[in-house]
């Protein structure tokens, strides 16, 4: 059930690198039109940079590897595309629903068609009380279970951060920062989080290849902060998710509606900067998982 488009086909018959990339941003992430012009701005990122790009979802009872223009347009367009975690994507190929892939689908889906790197927004990780809920993401496990790197810029700053970097310590995943020794957190460019930090791209193919060579089967994160101009200051972001979390308890808003309902809030507290800022940030992600794939190539065909 998972097809191939001809051109990602292509690319991993020849060994070209190639760059998957959700669809959750594109479906659930950010308001249209602005969600049908960054997943083609992101796509055209990674081939800026020499790579591949594979826009995963989900579509007619079959996981696309490789979405085409009218696919994305499709999915972009349709207000009832399911969210696909990795426990959702039987059900949703089942009843031919159309889905959007969450990191922990599209690493899943990425590892079983051979592809190695992967770039999206924020994860998914431990939610406020999660200690009590047990609400942790599904991006955890699967970091775990299949091998891949994956540029992201933290975990979603809505989330409890220190314990999502523990449980990602705890599963075994190498989490580092890309030029930074703190971890960013999504909106904000530096929390108060220690992490190992790694200074160029470079750097971060040698990890890459220690990390092969000891055969670790789990994921490698690298953090790259958000864009420095747009980034929000940690005061700021932190009275407006108050707000938000206060808002959200009143209404006795939980579950899977707290995350998006939360984002909402901080879209319309910053007048649609936060908005901006995810679509750049996720495009700067795109843009260096593509660099290290490249640089990652280079190494592989000198050996």
């Amino acid at each position: 059930m998972i097809e191939l488009s001809p051109e990602i086909e292509e690319a991993i018959g020849s060994g070209q690198e190639v760059v998957a990339l959700e669809t959750t941003l594109i479906c659930h992430g950010l308001p249209r039109p602005d969600n049908l012009a960054a997943a083609f701005e992101i796509e055209q990122a990674v081939r800026d940079e020499g790579a591949v790009p594979a826009t995963i979802g989900i579509l007619d009872g079959r996981i696309k590897v490789g979405l085409s223009r009218d696919d994305i347009e499709r999915l972009a367009g349709d207000a009832d595309v399911m969210k696909c975690s990795t426990r959702d994507l039987a059900l949703v190929l089942a009843r031919r629903r159309p889905g959007a892939t969450t990191v922990a689908a599209t690493i899943y889906i990425a590892h079983r068609a051979g592809i190695r790197f992967m770039a999206t927004g924020g994860l998914g990780g431990v939610h406020r009380g999660g200690e009590s809920s047990m609400d942790i993401s599904a991006d955890i496990g699967e970091l775990a279970r299949s091998a891949t790197v994956t540029v992201c810029s933290g975990a979603k700053a809505i989330l409890d951060l220190p314990r999502t970097v523990e449980a990602l310590e705890s599963h075994g995943v190498a989490l580092y920062g890309f030029k930074t020794d703190h971890l960013p957190g999504f909106y904000v460019a530096r929390t108060a989080i220690s992490v190992p930090g790694l200074t160029s791209v470079d750097d971060v193919r040698d990890m890459i290849t220690a990390h092969a060579a000891i055969g670790w089967p789990g994921s490698i994160v690298i953090a790259n902060p958000p864009p420095a101009d747009l980034a929000m200051h940690t005061r700021e972001f932190e009275a407006l998710l108050d707000t938000a979390l206060a808002e959200a308890a009143r209404q006795r808003i939980e579950g899977p509606a707290i995350t998006p309902y939360l984002l909402a809030c901080i879209a319309e507290g910053t007048k649609g900067r936060s908005v901006a800022l995810n679509k750049a940030l996720v495009v700067a992600n795109a843009r260096l998982a593509a660099r290290i794939a490249m640089a990652a190539h280079t190494t592989k065909a000198k050996n």
